[in-house]
């Protein structure tokens, strides 16, 4: 983080930010996390009518309601989900990335990614993904961070950071874990849609369903069969899945910074209007 050189820049640096908390704030207001737990199943759902995309204050909110849930007591296992009929996840919520003024403010708005993602991976619980729809940019990154993923054939998934003049840089480790490297790769470089069969093929998605009546019928007996499983036999579990990730809270602030840095050049905000206006 930068220190700016004089008072007028110092407040010029918590405007900025103060206008992205009031849009985050905005924003979280037609957009909303719930969380129910009923029989050892914690549920946390998002949504927000720009496509369930994320905005600063949702990730945060995320963030908290997944940490929450994985110290709770009442629950042993967690299905991430998001809510409607469109898009399981947008990823990055448009709005909030063109309201970023400095690097301090775009590293804050990319680090609630980080956050979300290091709640999931260390939550000592198994945290089940429910996609029932196209998935994009950092909700790619959400799905990878869950231990096990169920989704529908109609849920594509692509990253759209480069065609946005940035990368995806935050979500980037825990993808590059869950496919490989070399289809992390691909998906990076070849900013289209991938469909739910090479997902599931990659490992994105652990299994695919022709429909959301029958991926709910999995996902459900799945989560029933894990409450009622040994909780310290998941929790060691989890811990090998995730193992080598301990030092993930450096690695993702400095992409969030890096991140945060980049899209504030001029092609990154003409390349996001431009997205903005499809």
């Amino acid at each position: 983080m930068t220190t700016p050189e004089t008072s007028e820049a110092s407040v010029a640096s918590v405007a900025s930010v103060a206008s992205v908390a009031s849009l985050a704030a905005t924003d979280l207001a037609a957009g909303e996390v719930q969380v129910r737990i009923a029989d050892g199943i914690a549920t946390v759902a998002f949504h927000h009518p720009k496509g369930n995309s994320l905005p600063g204050a949702l990730l945060a909110r995320l963030a908290r309601e997944i940490t929450a849930v994985g110290n709770s007591a009442d629950a042993r296992v967690i299905v991430l989900r998001s809510e409607g009929s469109g898009p399981f996840c947008a990823g990055a919520s448009f709005r909030e990335l063109t309201a970023v003024a400095d690097a301090e403010a775009g590293r804050k708005f990319f680090n609630g990614f980080a956050r979300v993602i290091l709640a999931m991976i260390r939550a000592p619980k198994f945290v089940l993904a429910r996609v029932h729809g196209k998935v994009a940019g950092g909700g790619v990154g959400l799905v990878a961070a869950s231990d096990y993923s169920i989704a529908v054939e109609g849920a594509s998934a692509k990253l759209s950071e480069l065609a946005l003049g940035i990368g995806p840089f935050v979500v980037g480790p825990v993808i590059e874990r869950k496919i490989g490297l070399a289809a992390f790769s691909a998906m990076a470089v070849d900013a289209d849609w991938r469909d739910a069969g090479w997902c599931e093929r990659h490992g994105l998605y652990s299994r695919v369903f022709q429909d959301s009546a029958a991926m709910d019928v999995a996902l459900d007996a799945l989560a029933v069969t894990l409450a009622e499983s040994n909780p310290e036999a998941m929790a060691k579990l989890k811990q090998i899945f995730w193992a080598g990730t301990e030092r993930w809270d450096d690695l993702l602030a400095s992409r969030a910074l890096l991140s945060g840095t980049m899209v504030l050049s001029e092609y990154t905000r003409s390349a996001i209007e431009n997205f903005r206006k499809q």
